[in-house]
């Protein structure tokens, strides 16, 4: 099975059915926290988590300076000197963008909707960011723009709790289940991101995160190789050796093996990932994306595989995973 020239099916892939075009993403700051970083579950954030609150290629500009609209206005500078596409996602990308008012978050929201190049906005959060009045304002949206699309983007990172525990995530999968189950219920469309090789965990367990996504009913994931940043918690891991870095190979190994668990209509949003030149301590190979992704490409065809292909034989259930 193949999606245009890959052997999975890539968020290029869909965006281009849907729109005809190549369709450009812009990352924002909204300007927010986190409550893993303001002391309402925790005050140095994840162990990975750099000081950009994961939004370090975010257009770089604070709320009391800009608006989403310049932000957005500034973003499209990038794309100025490509000739082909012209609509873009506005992407909430740094620290939590649920976690504020809800009147903030509404003209937020709505400045980027009512950008015309904008066909949609996705928003990353956490689960335990999702209450009541932020879901009302995701359906009320939902229904208000329905020539757009609104995204929800959750940092699960993995199912397994002792894991969870040691990068400081702050929640429980339950959390994350039950955000799922609401988003749905509300027809917003759900992103996990999953990090692959954090401290700890092996190939299995990596597969079984992904295997667990594949059950409880997502439509994207983003595959996140772990990144040593400057100046973060994890750093002392790293330079106390207490767990391995993957190498190329074995990471597009246990990337291979995931897509070949997941279902042929998950949108696949990324594989790899970008670490900032300036903040980036290891590995250093994943600096080089269009290699890695050339070689992914390259493994699967000599295997002969595809995203899904053992999707149909996957009937075990990783922690209980609530099947939607």
């Amino acid at each position: 099975m193949r999606w245009d020239d890959r052997p999975y099916h890539s968020l290029d892939y869909e965006l281009k059915k849907r729109f005809g075009e190549k369709i450009y993403k812009i990352a924002l700051d909204a300007g927010m926290t986190c409550p893993n970083r303001d002391g309402t579950c925790g005050v140095r954030g994840c162990i990975f988590c750099s000081a950009g609150g994961s939004g370090d290629f975010a257009v770089r500009m604070s709320l009391g300076e800009s608006s989403i609209s310049a932000q957005l206005e500034r973003g499209k500078q990038y794309f100025r000197h490509k000739n082909i596409g012209s609509h873009f996602i506005a992407y909430f990308q740094a620290y939590t963008n649920t976690y504020a008012p809800v009147e903030t978050l509404e003209t937020l929201y709505r400045e980027a909707l009512d950008e015309p190049a904008v066909v949609g906005i996705s928003i990353a959060t956490r689960p335990d960011c999702l209450g009541d009045d932020v879901l009302s304002l995701l359906d009320r949206l939902n229904r208000a723009y329905r020539d757009k699309f609104i995204w929800i983007e959750l940092g699960l990172q993995t199912i397994h709790e002792h894991t969870a525990t040691l990068i400081r995530r702050g929640y429980p999968l339950s959390v994350f289940e039950q955000a799922v189950i609401r988003l749905r219920g509300i027809s917003i469309p759900v992103i996990s991101h999953v990090i692959i090789g954090l401290p700890g965990e092996d190939r299995s367990m990596m597969i079984d995160t992904c295997r667990y996504l594949s059950m409880i009913g997502i439509d994207g994931i983003k595959l996140q190789l772990l990144h040593i940043l400057k100046n973060t918690d994890l750093v002392e891991f790293y330079t106390k050796k207490t767990f391995d870095i993957l190498d190329m190979m074995a990471y597009i190994d246990i990337i291979i093996s995931c897509l070949e668990v997941l279902p042929p209509d998950m949108v696949i949003h990324r594989l790899t990932g970008d670490g900032p030149r300036d903040l980036l301590l290891a590995p250093v190979w994943s600096l080089d994306k269009r290699r890695v992704l050339n070689t992914l490409h390259q493994e699967m065809r000599r295997r002969g595989t595809w995203q899904s292909r053992t999707f149909s034989q996957t009937n075990t259930n990783p922690k209980g995973a609530l099947l939607l």
